[in-house]
């Protein structure tokens, strides 16, 4: 699976994030309200959101989200943690979606189902399920998933941040999920 595929939807362009990307993506990232119910929610300083971004080039599987109409970047988007059923036999193949965040004045606006949808589609010609991790407290993106048909599953993470725990439920859609889902429904 191309976890770096350039991706065209009616309102959106998803293509590879690159590192000239830092200043544009920065400048939607630095608004604490885009962070404000995420279990980093500092990530809107600029030492944190480096490190965040510099990960994101690292890993590879990141996308830089433009607005079609303003050819601005309005956020982000991953595909991480490909799991081919190869690796495991008792597991689906399945890849992860998420480090995702928008520009506040985006939000409600049906950006968010038509990016996961450009999403889901491609990678559903790959793999079976995909999987989102969410912070237990971040009501916004628990929702946002919901309505985009996603289902929590009994699997959580755990792990620490400046000495908190910190909880991710996760969730997640089938191939068929999808092609009986919201956004199947276009």
């Amino acid at each position: 699976m191309d976890r770096q595929p350039v991706l065209e939807g009616e309102r959106l362009l998803l293509r590879p994030l690159a590192a000239d990307d830092w200043d544009a993506l920065y400048a939607v990232a630095s608004d604490p309200a885009v962070w404000e119910q995420h279990p980093f929610h500092d990530r809107w300083r600029e030492d944190v959101f480096r490190a965040f971004f510099d990960d994101a080039l690292a890993r590879g599987g990141a996308l830089a989200v433009i607005d079609k109409r303003t050819d601005a970047i309005i956020g982000s988007s991953r595909f991480q943690n490909l799991l081919d059923a190869e690796d495991d036999p008792e597991e689906q193949s399945s890849v992860e979606i998420g480090w995702t965040f928008l520009a506040p004045r985006y939000w409600g606006k049906g950006v968010n189902h038509e990016m996961k949808r450009l999403m889901l589609t491609h990678a559903f010609q790959f793999v079976e399920r995909t999987d989102f991790r969410v912070g237990e407290t971040n009501w916004r993106s628990r929702t946002a998933l919901e309505n985009i048909g996603a289902e929590r599953t009994r699997r959580t993470d755990l792990s620490q941040y400046q000495g908190k725990r910190v909880i991710h439920i996760v969730y997640a859609i089938t191939r068929e999920g999808f092609a009986e889902g919201p956004l199947a429904q276009v």
